[in-house]
This record gives C-alpha cells, sequence and structure tokens, in this order.
C-alpha cells in the first residue's frame, strides 16, 4: 500500500470539493480545477478531508493510489494557494516584457519570440530579465515554464540563455589555448 496514497488530504475553508464518482471537481479563490482520475482508486470526501483507497490489490490499484492522491492534493493546493514558476534571463541584450498578457522574449535570434499564455496562467516580469509564471494547475505551470526555457536553454561555456531561478548550469572550461 502506497504511504503516500495513505495520507489525508485536508480541505481549507475556502475550498470546495465536489465527487462525481472519477471526476473531481474543485473550486477556490485562485480558480477552479476538475480532473478525472484513471481506474482503480476510490475516492471519498469525510468530514473536512479527502481520502483516496486503491479499490483492490491489483498492481494497477496500487500504482494509481499515491498518483491519485498527489494529484487531488496538488488541485486543493493550487486553487487555494497557487503554483509559480520563477526564471531568470542571461545574457547581453537577452530580456523579456509584457505586451498584453503575451510575453515577448529577445533572446538572441533574429525575431523576437512571442509566448500565449493559455487560460488560468498569468505572466509576471520584473526588470526586463526575471519572468513568473504562476496559475492554479501545477502541471500547466509547470510545461509553459518549461516552453520559456526551451526558447533559449542555458549554455555550459559562458552560462548565457534562460534558466530557473536557483538552477545551477554545469560549467565546462572551454578551449585552451596554445602552450
Amino acid at each position: 500500500m502506497s504511504r503516500i496514497g495513505k495520507q489525508p488530504i485536508t480541505v481549507p475553508e475556502k475550498v470546495s470539493v465536489t465527487l462525481n464518482g472519477l471526476l473531481v471537481t474543485v473550486k477556490g479563490p485562485k480558480g477552479e480545477l476538475s480532473r478525472t482520475l484513471p481506474e482503480g482508486v476510490k475516492i471519498d470526501h469525510v468530514d473536512n478531508e479527502i481520502v483516496v483507497s486503491a479499490i483492490n490489490d491489483k498492481r494497477k490499484s496500487r500504482e494509481r493510489h499515491g498518483l491519485c492522491r498527489t494529484l487531488v492534493a496538488n488541485m486543493v493546493e493550487g486553487v487555494s494557494k497557487g503554483y509559480s514558476k520563477k526564471l531568470e534571463i542571461i545574457g547581453v541584450g537577452n530580456r523579456a516584457q509584457l505586451k498584453g498578457k503575451a510575453l515577448i522574449v529577445s533572446a538572441g535570434y533574429s525575431h523576437p519570440v512571442e509566448v500565449i499564455p493559455p487560460a488560468g496562467i498569468t505572466f509576471l516580469v520584473e526588470n526586463n530579465t526575471n519572468v513568473t509564471v504562476s496559475g492554479a494547475d501545477k502541471e500547466l505551470v509547470g510545461n509553459e515554464a518549461a516552453k520559456i526555457r526551451a526558447i533559449r536553454p542555458p549554455e555550459p561555456y559562458k552560462g548565457k540563455g534562460i534558466k530557473y531561478e536557483g538552477e545551477r548550469i554545469i560549467r565546462k572550461a572551454g578551449k585552451s589555448g596554445k602552450k
């Protein structure tokens, strides 16, 4: 039995959870999320807690037990607190700016790259080099941050590019001249 799956999920006061079979809908101050969980688990709403349990002892049920508990916990935390990822842009002339809701990234290409956020995601730019991606859906926030980083990943010689805040770039020595 999954150690993570056994733990109950505490639902905050401002969050409401609706269960319809395997369809879970969570509403809160930051938005509304819904997801259909895979077969093999049972989900119950008891008092102020959500309990996810495996239907039987088969491998598929045991595999999905911890996964489903984590997915529901992320939905509850997302609509109550929200998620954010911070990116840093490093390099001379590399910068980002907002144009409406779209993010315009100048990363050394012949043209600026425009990133349009999906519903539920917002971009925030601080002093042209720090970008914050925020929203209620943890998966969507991570995917959008990865798309922005993929525009110009950090290179190992000078460290230029777009990286996550706190990411450590492993540096290479480069060429050594004639001695």
